[in-house]
């Protein structure tokens, strides 16, 4: 106590002394359940003040109680969570020394004493998911999900990982819409969403998802980006067209050929589309127009087939010499003319326009169709030369200006790396970037 306290309860006192000598009257206190007493008004005062500080010192003791043991809690969780966290510390450092097992370890004590650590949670499915146990990767993600109230990212994205992994491909697609409800600008999310989608082929989603990501300000590669999406135009354009629904499929392959002016495999779909609904000029000079603003032989390679098949192979003969004159060195439309030469069956025609070809072993497919075009007539030895350097008349390869990858069927998308728009022919039998 200090002395200004002792100081007041002197006066205090001294005050209640004074007062009784002159005061000597009595109160009358009935007390509960007894009886009835005469008691000095001023010790009923006394009595009153001391119940009073009493019950003060009482609360203030309480209070002082409650503030040790709060304190002592505080300092206590505060300790377990350095321990903890330091536990957690070298769990990382174990994991970033590729020690994973001893990491495994630590973080089950860490477990033990704190279930719901959402960091440590993580680090296990980590571990899990790197030996190839997804499903046990979910349950520890799916854990570390429920600690942070199903609002952690990481968490989301993870489990949306591991169900791709498993092919749960409605589990997968779940937790990425589930990102984008807490953060709809979420490009990992919109990424993988487009990535689960593409694997099911839900086109038509896919276009809106695409749409979505266009939205956001800052992309790596804009461009590719906007490439994508006409990919997708032209793929729910080409479900569309095997479904027989030639009306939409046709509006969206257009709607493409908007956008890029040179996609090519919009401009066979579109054509297709027209050959359905019995359109067969109206394809032919579709294509021709194609071509003309496209400059793509791969057109020129499909109006061929298109017109022998109509009968009038001398349009596509003019088409081919209009191209040549333009383009008097291209070595892809001087093969395409003569292999249409070939085809016929216009075997001079054909030589001379191969005649001069730049060193012919870079060209297995020139060597194939100058044999056979040598065996037309009688030339055995030059036959037998050029069907040593090459086999199979005639047949051309596709590549991918993209990746290199080789094909011998026409595809609108490569299989190698993805990309839309990318295959081109390839006369030299090797691809070349």
């Amino acid at each position: 106590m200090t002395k200004i306290a002792v100081f007041i309860l002197t006066i205090f006192f001294a005050l209640v002394a004074l007062f009784s000598i002159y005061n000597y009257d009595t109160t009358m206190i009935h007390v509960p359940f007894s009886g009835i007493y005469s008691v000095p008004k001023i010790g009923l005062i006394l009595f009153s003040v001391i119940s009073g500080v009493f019950l003060m010192l009482t609360l203030v003791a309480l209070r002082d109680t409650k503030r040790f043991i709060d304190n002592y809690r505080h300092v206590k969780r505060q300790k377990k969570e350095e321990w903890l966290e330091g536990l957690y510390s070298k769990a990382i450092n174990q994991i970033l020394a590729n020690n994973r097992e001893e990491a495994k370890e630590i973080l089950e004590t860490i477990l033990g004493e704190a279930p719901e650590h959402t960091d440590a949670l993580l680090r296990m499915g980590d571990i899990y998911s790197f030996s190839g146990q997804h499903e046990k990767a979910a349950e520890y993600y799916k854990r570390a999900l429920g600690a942070s109230g199903g609002r952690s990212m990481e968490a989301l994205l993870l489990l949306e990982q591991e169900m791709e992994a498993l092919s749960m491909w409605d589990s997968a697609l779940n937790y990425a819409e589930e990102i984008l409800e807490l953060d709809p600008d979420n490009l990992s999310a919109l990424e993988s969403k487009r990535s689960i989608l593409e694997k099911i082929e839900r086109w038509p989603d896919l276009v809106e998802v695409q749409k979505a990501i266009l939205k956001l300000e800052h992309l790596p590669d804009r461009k590719a980006e906007e490439s994508r999406l006409s990919g997708y135009r032209y793929e729910h354009a080409r479900q569309l067209l095997e479904a027989n629904d030639l009306d939409r499929s046709g509006k969206l392959f257009r709607m493409v050929l908007k956008y890029e002016k040179e996609f090519i495999p919009s401009y066979l779909g579109a054509a297709e589309v027209l050959l359905g609904q019995g359109e067969d000029e109206q394809a032919v000079e579709f294509l021709e127009r194609g071509y003309a603003q496209a400059g793509s032989v791969i057109l020129l390679a499909r109006l061929e087939d298109l017109l022998i098949n109509k009968g009038e192979p001398e349009r596509i003969i003019k088409l081919y010499q209009n191209a040549l004159n333009g383009s008097p060195n291209d070595s892809v439309l001087r093969f395409l003319m003569g292999k249409l030469y070939y085809r016929l069956e216009m075997i001079d025609d054909a030589l001379d326009c191969l005649k001069g070809f730049d060193s012919a072993d870079n060209f297995p497919s020139v060597c194939r169709l100058l044999g056979e075009l040598y065996m037309r007539r009688e030339r055995y030895e030059k036959a037998a030369r050029a069907f040593r350097k090459a086999a199979d008349p005639g047949k051309l390869f596709y590549c991918c200006s993209s990746c290199g990858h080789l094909s011998a069927e026409w595809a609108g998308r490569c299989p190698g790396c993805g990309k839309w728009n990318s295959y081109r022919f390839d006369i030299y039998g090797r691809s070349k970037l």
